[in-house]
C-alpha cells in the first residue's frame, strides 16, 4: 500500500488537522514543514505531490502510538528504513490499542473476515515458518474499518 495513502486515512479516521499531524512526526524526533506534509497527502495524480518515504511513515506511525498510549520508558523505538505492510499494520494495531479480537471485528466492518490463527501470522517475525505477508488489499481493509468504526463511513 502507498505510504502517502496511509498517511492521508489516517489522518481522515482520526480528523488530524495540520498542526497535529505535524506534532506527531514531532513526537517521533522529525520536524516536517507545512509544505511537505501538503505534498504526501496530495492525491497521487496531483503534480505538487510528493512520495512519503518509508522511514518518514514508520516515523509518523512510532509518533501516533507515542500521540495515542504515550511515550514508553528507555530508549524510543528507531524508525525502520523499509516498512512493509506487515510492520506497517503491527504499528497500527498498536497505536489504536487493539486486541486480536478487536483487529478481527474492525475488519469485518469492513466486509473482510479473517480468523485469529491467520490474523497472528501477519505479526510473527519474517522468519517463523507460519509468518504471512500481509498484502495491500488487508492493509486497505484494516484501515476502511478504522474508517468505519471512527467516523461512520465507508468512503
Amino acid at each position: 500500500m502507498m505510504n502517502n495513502d496511509v498517511l492521508r486515512r489516517v489522518r481522515y479516521i482520526e480528523d488530524y488537522n495540520d498542526r497535529i499531524m505535524m506534532e506527531i512526526f514531532g513526537l517521533a524526533e522529525l520536524e516536517v514543514s507545512r509544505e511537505q506534509l501538503s505534498q504526501w497527502l496530495k492525491k497521487d495524480d496531483d503534480p505538487d505531490s510528493q512520495r512519503c518515504k518509508d522511514v518518514e511513515l514508520a516515523i509518523f506511525l512510532n509518533g501516533l502510538i507515542i500521540k495515542k498510549r504515550g511515550k514508553r520508558d528507555g530508549e524510543q523505538p528507531k524508525p525502520e528504513k523499509r516498512l512493509t505492510n506487515n510492520i506497517g499494520f503491527r504499528k497500527l494495531v498498536i497505536a489504536f490499542n487493539l486486541k486480536a479480537e478487536d483487529v478481527i471485528e474492525v475488519l469485518k466492518l469492513a466486509n473482510f473476515s479473517i480468523s485469529k490463527h491467520e490474523l497472528s501470522a501477519f505479526f510473527r517475525k519474517p522468519d517463523h515458518k507460519n509468518y504471512r505477508e500481509c498484502k495491500a488489499q488487508i492493509l486497505r481493509n484494516f484501515l476502511t474499518g478504522l474508517q468505519v468504526k471512527f467516523r461512520g463511513d465507508s468512503a
